[in-house]
């Protein structure tokens, strides 16, 4: 059983998100998923350091597995750069370190003053920028040059010079069945984040085929999600944690276009607890959680990654530990 601890940045300051990588370890989690974000989606969370940085303070305070889920290598990075990152960690930490991308928010990738394109651009955008990590991973292993020519991104022949012998995973994140059935074609694995259970089946699906299409064994490939919840010692405190800490998590509309955390705000105004309904637990209960987080994982997730969205991380840690992990089975 695979359950990690996301460590939103958007929400904690660096020194502490390496703190409590380490604390969730020494509780039976086994593996550390890290945001990466420009801003915070509202005011209130206040942070949102570098993820690279953090990622290296997390894995030297950690043993288990590690990535960011998700950066997008469009916009504010080149994919080049993103694919020096990745494959640096993973030469530090051989076999620990995973690649998660996505197609991204304006609320994080419009800052550095780019157009910010549709959907289907964002998303083309994606898949090419893992086709250019895939092609400099790939060659630099065998020690060769490379190049890239495409819609989007070009790159000079060159190699990277710093390369683990096994490159990195790379996991494509979709909330979508036609984003899910490409990613099964051509990445390691798949992310997504906490939704109802029969929409989850159907993307795990379509993930499925596109990897029987291109000759894979999708039970062979990762299927990750990143599960936000809120737990506190009183109902009342869960529900006042997400709606303070987490108001976003009951918007029931895409956000991907919000540019300004500010703007975000106002909206969250209009944000109410049944708002949470089928979209996030929130409950003092941990058998509550548990039943939860063990429908996904007989869903066919082999890795989530839990986010208690209150400010009460150790506590919520501890409380987890002893009484939701060692009950989840296979």
């Amino acid at each position: 059983m695979h359950i990690g601890y996301a460590a939103m940045l958007e929400q904690l300051p660096p020194s502490e998100a390496v703190a409590l990588s380490a604390i969730a370890e020494s509780h039976g989690f086994t593996g550390v998923m890290a945001t990466d974000h420009f801003q915070p989606w509202v005011p209130q969370q206040g942070q949102s350091s570098f993820v690279w940085s953090v990622l290296a303070a997390v894995a030297e305070r950690t043993t288990g597995d590690f990535g960011p889920g998700v950066t997008t290598p469009t916009f504010r990075m080149h994919p080049a750069v993103v694919a020096q990152a990745s494959a640096t960690l993973a030469a530090m930490h051989p076999g620990r370190h995973w690649l998660g991308i996505g197609s991204g928010e304006a609320i994080n990738e419009h800052v550095v003053g780019q157009y910010w394109p549709e959907a289907p651009e964002r998303i083309a955008r994606m898949f090419e920028a893992v086709e250019l990590i895939r092609k400099l991973f790939t060659a630099s292993v065998a020690g060769r040059d490379v190049r890239h020519a495409g819609q989007y991104f070009r790159l000079e022949s060159t190699r990277l010079w710093t390369m683990p012998a096994v490159p990195p995973e790379i996991l494509v994140a979709t909330a979508g069945p036609v984003t899910a059935k490409r990613a099964g074609r051509i990445a390691d694995g798949l992310i997504t984040t906490g939704a109802p259970v029969e929409r989850l089946a159907a993307l795990l699906a379509r993930f499925g085929e596109g990897a029987r299409e291109a000759g894979r064994d999708p039970g062979s490939m990762r299927r990750v999600l990143q599960l936000h919840l809120s737990w506190a010692p009183t109902d009342e405190e869960a529900m006042a944690n997400a709606i303070l800490e987490w108001p976003n998590g009951g918007m029931r509309f895409s956000r991907s276009d919000i540019r300004s955390p500010f703007d975000l705000e106002q909206m969250a105004r209009s944000v109410r607890r049944e708002d949470f309904e089928g979209r996030m637990v929130v409950s003092a209960d941990p058998d509550v959680h548990r039943a939860a987080i063990q429908r996904y994982v007989d869903l066919g997730f082999d890795r989530i990654y839990l986010h208690n969205v209150g400010r009460n991380q150790a506590e919520w840690l501890e409380v987890f530990g002893r009484d939701v992990l060692p009950r989840l089975s296979r």
